[in-house]
């Protein structure tokens, strides 16, 4: 075990000393909003009884990788499959940086390898969340359209 902080850790899984999954980098990504425990407890406490939603993340297979759809997201289906029964996976034969180019309001995590995920969101988060920090471990840039 290494405690290490947000920051650090995005670092280690960039430097492939350590992995984790899709979800824990996206929330390591909100946790980057906070530069102090005592930040964090103060939101917390702050936005506590505002409400949650369930999300499922829906995976889009591109041609160089997966893209993890989240709710708001304008590839999210209006129908997601909360149960995982149907398995379903869409898929493209376009590239990643193509249908980032092409989109517009974004809520993903692009996956193009273990050790390579990006998190783009320019959609307001609901019940006073706070949105994680656009934090990517590879060196592509779709800033132009955020």
């Amino acid at each position: 075990f290494q405690w290490s902080s947000p920051p650090e850790a995005i670092e280690r899984l960039k430097s492939q000393e350590i992995w984790f999954p899709p979800p824990q980098f996206y929330e390591f990504c909100r946790l980057c909003n906070f530069s102090s425990l005592r930040e964090l407890q103060k939101f917390s406490s702050a936005r506590a009884l505002e409400g949650c939603e369930r999300w499922m993340p829906v995976m889009l297979s591109a041609a160089d990788g997966f893209i993890q759809l989240l709710p708001g997201d304008e590839l999210y289906p209006e129908d997601p499959d909360y149960t995982g029964e149907k398995k379903n996976i869409m898929s493209t034969d376009k590239k990643i940086e193509d249908l980032m180019k092409e989109g517009g309001i974004f809520h993903r995590i692009v996956i193009k390898n273990i050790n390579d995920l990006a998190v783009y969101v320019n959609i307001q988060a609901k019940y006073k969340h706070i949105n994680p920090l656009m934090l990517k471990c590879d060196n592509s840039d779709y800033n132009s359209r955020l």
